[in-house]
């Protein structure tokens, strides 16, 4: 196989894993069911086709290269399980339940395919890495709350995206809220980091895996509640999850930094909700 037909191959690749992440979209933003599931007929059924049409000699390589087809399939699966819920931020019993079964869901099922049925170690979530945090992770975590003081309030107090999120104006409420946001953005990192861009980065360049799991990151933040002008925030937040990532390879870094993130976001929420409580920022 000549080099050119080695990268028209790999371009090739490239085309299923986008329609696979555009399905996202279509479920989180459109809100247009039958297109994602279109879509993501469309990626796995051209995944199957590439595989399928490849070389005798590149099947047998194949052999100890990981599928794509089973890949997007896993990612798929995933973000099928999500879609099956409305994603408005609701506090009540059932609504947590809900929540708790379906993200949950997209994690585990994933992860169980890919370590009983494809038997592969394709999901990883890597706590600890052995290594201490330097300056550079430190001060990260500093400028993560000072940038999330300085933009967030602005961002939900002037978009009026805020509404968007239940009123919270009792402890119950307020708690609810609290593990709520907790909850979701460490699932945040569970999915998209972990599950989405581990199994795209076993196909694609890193830059190019990193974009595509940001489409599915921001397209979930939009259906949340992250909406008017909010992707000019969660785009670079997704890319820079999945940047960290590749440089610290630690789970519990990414999940701290947007631990720290949602609880100004919680702080913000309640601000809005109940002017005066936290008279911390500055509008």
């Amino acid at each position: 196989m000549t080099h050119a037909s080695v990268a028209a191959h790999g371009r090739a690749r490239v085309v299923p894993a986008a329609l696979v992440c555009a399905a996202a979209p279509a479920f989180f933003v459109a809100q247009v069911p039958w297109l994602g599931w279109l879509l993501l007929a469309l990626g796995l059924g051209a995944a199957l086709l590439i595989e399928r049409g490849e070389r005798p000699s590149r099947r047998t390589d194949r052999l100890r290269q990981p599928s794509l087809v089973r890949d997007l399939s896993l990612i798929a699966v995933g973000m099928l399980i999500v879609s099956v819920i409305p994603l408005a931020a609701e506090l009540d019993n059932l609504a947590m339940l809900r929540f708790t079964l379906a993200l949950g869901g997209a994690v585990l099922v994933p992860y169980l395919l890919s370590r009983f049925v494809f038997h592969d170690h394709a999901i990883r979530f890597p706590w600890r890495t052995g290594q201490r945090w330097g300056r550079l992770q430190w001060g990260w975590l500093v400028a993560v709350l000072v940038l999330g003081w300085l933009i967030l309030p602005f961002y939900f107090l002037t978009s009026g995206v805020y509404l968007n999120w239940p009123v919270v104006d009792t402890p119950d409420l307020i708690a609810r809220l609290f593990i709520g946001v907790g909850a979701v953005g460490i699932w945040d990192e569970l999915f998209f980091i972990c599950t989405v861009f581990a199994l795209l980065r076993r196909h694609f360049p890193d830059a190019l895996a990193n974009v595509l799991q940001a489409v599915v990151f921001v397209s979930f933040l939009w259906e949340l509640g992250y909406r008017e002008w909010g992707p000019l925030l969660t785009i670079p937040f997704a890319l820079l999850q999945g940047f960290i990532f590749l440089r610290t390879h630690s789970l519990a870094y990414v999940v701290t930094v947007h631990l720290l993130f949602d609880a100004v976001v919680f702080a913000v929420l309640v601000h809005a909700h109940n002017p005066g409580l936290l008279p911390i920022f500055l509008i």
